[in-house]
C-alpha cells in the first residue's frame, strides 16, 4: 500500500504560472530529496524513492547538482584509495 503527504504551499511563494516548469512537481520532489540527503536525514536509496529515480541515478543527480554523495575523512579517505 502506497501513502503520500501533501503539502499546501502559497502560490505567492511560487515563480509565477509562466516561470513554472512542466515538471516542476518532480524538480520540487527532486530538491527535497537531494536536500533531506545532504542533510543525512534519509539515504541516497530512500531520496531516489522519494524522487521516482533509483539510487544510483540519484547519485548521479544530486552530484552534477554540487551535493557531495561520499562524506570520506581521514583514514576512511586514505584507506579509500590505498
Amino acid at each position: 500500500m502506497s501513502s503520500t503527504l501533501t503539502i499546501e504551499l502559497p502560490v505567492a511563494g511560487l515563480p509565477s504560472a509562466a516561470e513554472l516548469p512542466a515538471n516542476f512537481a518532480d524538480e520540487a520532489r527532486f530538491l527535497l530529496a537531494v536536500k533531506l540527503f545532504e542533510q543525512g536525514r534519509i539515504s541516497s536509496g530512500k531520496a531516489g524513492r522519494l524522487c521516482g529515480m533509483g539510487r544510483v541515478e540519484f547519485l548521479l543527480a544530486a552530484s552534477r547538482s554540487g551535493v557531495p554523495v561520499v562524506d570520506l575523512q581521514g583514514d576512511d579517505l586514505v584507506n579509500e584509495f590505498a
